[in-house]
This record gives C-alpha cells, structure tokens and sequence, in this order.
C-alpha cells in the first residue's frame, strides 16, 4: 500500500514542479505547437508535457517498485524509454510515419517477446480460448500498437488524453492493488499521479501540450495494463472476490475512447474514399467542439461516457464478454449517432441566425 501511495507522490510532485520549467525553456527556445487548420488551439503553445510525466513515472516506478516484485518490469521500462525517444524527436523534429511505427514495433517487440505482455485466450469468444502462439504473439504487437497510435490520435483536445490516460490507471491499478499484483499497481498509480500533475496545467487555457511523447507513453503504459489485467485474471480463482468473469469486455471499457474513435475515424475516411491515416476534423471531440461544446465540456463529456461504460460492464460482468461487447458496441454507435444529431442542429441554429434579417 505504502509503495503503490508513494510512487503517485514521487510521481505527482516531479511532474508537477517539472512542468514550470519545461515551460519556461520551451518559450526560450520557441518550441511551440502552433496552431493548424485542424488545431483546436488558437494560441502557440508549449508541447513537451510528455518529458514531465515520462520522468515522473519512471521515478516513482523504479523508487518504489519492491525489488522482490520488481520483475519484468526491465524490460518494460527498455521499451516506454524507446516510446520516449521517438516521441520526443517527433515533437522537436517531426519523424516520417513509417520510422514512427517502426520505432513502436520495436517497442511493442520488447514487451511482448521479454515481458510477456502477450494475449493468450479469448476467454470463450468466438470459440476461442488458448491462442496459438504465434497468432498471439501478432495479436499482441498488434494490440500494443494499435492502443499507443489510439492515445496519440485522441489528444486533440485539453484534458482528453490525460482524463482517459488518468481513468484507465486508477481502474486497473485498483484492480492490481487488491489482487496483490504490487508490481502493476505502482505503474498504474505512478502515472496516475504524473497526469493529476499534468492536467493541473492543461486545463483551459492549456499552458502545456502532452505532445506526441506523452501521448504514446500513455498510450504505452495503458496497453501494458490492460493486456496483464487479462492475462492475470485467466489465473484468479474463479471464487475470489477479484475474479472478473468478463476481463477482455472490462479492459476494452477501460480503452474504449481511444479506440472506438480511431476504428470510427479510419471507417468514416475509408467510406469517403480518403486514406484512413490522412488528417482531418473527424475526431469525436471535434464533433463536440462542433456541436458547441467548450473544450473543457467536451472532455467531460468524453470522461463521464467512458466512466459509465466501465461502471457498467464491471457491474454486470457475470454476463460474459460477449454480451458485454454488444452492450459497449450499442452505447458507442448510439452515442456517436446522437453526437451526429446535436451537430447537424448546432449548425441548422446557426445557419438560421445568420440569414436572420436585421432589425433596422
């Protein structure tokens, strides 16, 4: 308990007298992220958030970590370095695509073929229950993959992919802590406390960006938890109080932002005949902006989804992870359908005001 509470105080305190300075320098030096047609900032500003909260972490993990629970996390800590590497010379000096998914291939290799973060059942779905290895080493990388460019494409906004990062850590750390999993619970808890820091000053008016760096750390991390939250429960017994019956529907509940926007993004690009990796305004925070919305209400907005979601398949877990896919999937399209609405009727209300004719 003592490791798991100082490692988010390490964690928090770092990062949260870090930030200032990083600030100060990169005012300095004018590296700043200046704003785009498909900005939702008006104003240059700071993007090196990423170095505060990777520090912070790192510190409060390797601080306080048990040795004898210590681990693999080597290797995890080898591959959330390369993340930040390539993350940081993406945000002074922008990295071609392809180098960028090399970089977090490499990534994902470490810690699936060192670490064991690797999918190893399907928990009954589809029929499927023990994977093949070789499919689930793919899968794996895959999924790894997949999360850390989910994170990096939801940060659009302040607070978006702190709030999801910070909602994600405190579910599976909790989770963690009380199967005396130690080892993840200060991971979980340790980036937790890095992004309350960080949030404190990327609130509207947003003095610093995460950027590319602690988008895909985030990222990183986040996938990391959810596929040991998995594999770990497959080994819970089935009469313990922390025996999820529905682990694989739960950890997609705890990512289901970042991923339902990006499936939804690359689908609506690919049925418009564009490339689902060119950049456009299709981000679901950006509908929210559209609809009216302030930043800041359309993080919240995003947060309380996500939180209800969780909430909800954690509660009726006994279902199965079948059941539970449908019931995410039905909240998501529905809620992406009202979304749709509200900002065809935003811009109706609009349209209607400005051929308003003015009085004299």
């Amino acid at each position: 308990m003592f490791a798991i509470l100082l490692g988010f105080i390490t964690a928090f305190t770092l990062t949260y007298l870090a930030i200032p300075a990083i600030i100060r320098v990169a005012k300095e030096k004018k590296l700043y992220d200046k704003p785009n047609e498909r900005s939702a900032h008006e104003e240059p500003t700071p993007s090196l958030g990423g170095v505060a909260i990777f520090a912070g972490t790192i510190c409060g993990i390797i601080l306080w970590t048990p040795v004898q629970s210590f681990g693999m996390l080597q290797y995890v800590l080898a591959a959330l370095v390369i993340i930040f590497l390539i993350g940081i010379k993406d945000d002074l000096m922008p990295l071609s695509p392809t180098k960028k998914l090399l970089g977090q291939i490499l990534a994902a290799l470490i810690l699936v073929y060192k670490s064991h973060v690797k999918i190893t059942s399907f928990y009954g779905v589809f029929g499927l229950n023990a994977l093949p290895d070789l499919f689930s080493f793919g899968l794996s990388v895959l999924v790894i993959v997949g999360i850390v460019n989910a994170f990096n494409l939801i940060d659009g906004i302040n607070g978006l992919a702190g709030g999801a990062g910070l909602l994600a850590c405190l579910s599976l750390g909790a989770w963690f802590f009380i199967s005396q999993h130690v080892e993840y619970a200060v991971v979980a808890f340790a980036l937790a406390g890095a992004l309350v820091a960080f949030l404190k000053y990327n609130h509207t008016p947003a003095r610093i960006f995460m950027g590319d760096t602690g988008a895909m750390f985030i990222g990183t991390v986040c996938a990391v938890l959810t596929i040991k939250f998995v594999e770990l429960n497959l080994v819970v017994p089935p009469g313990a109080a922390y025996h999820l019956k529905a682990a694989p529907a739960i950890a997609i509940a705890v990512v289901i932002l970042p991923i339902f926007d990006t499936l939804r993004i690359f689908t609506h690009r690919l049925a418009n005949g564009r490339s689902p990796f060119h950049p456009d305004r299709s981000h679901i925070h950006h509908l929210l902006l559209d609809a009216g919305f302030s930043h800041m209400q359309a993080t919240a907005v995003l947060l309380s989804l996500n939180l209800l979601i969780i909430l909800s398949v954690v509660a009726l877990h006994f279902l199965g992870t079948g059941w539970l896919l449908l019931l995410e999937l039905g909240i998501v399209l529905a809620f992406s359908y009202w979304l749709r609405w509200l900002v065809r009727q935003y811009a109706a209300r609009k349209n209607q005001l400005a051929n308003k004719p003015q009085e004299p």
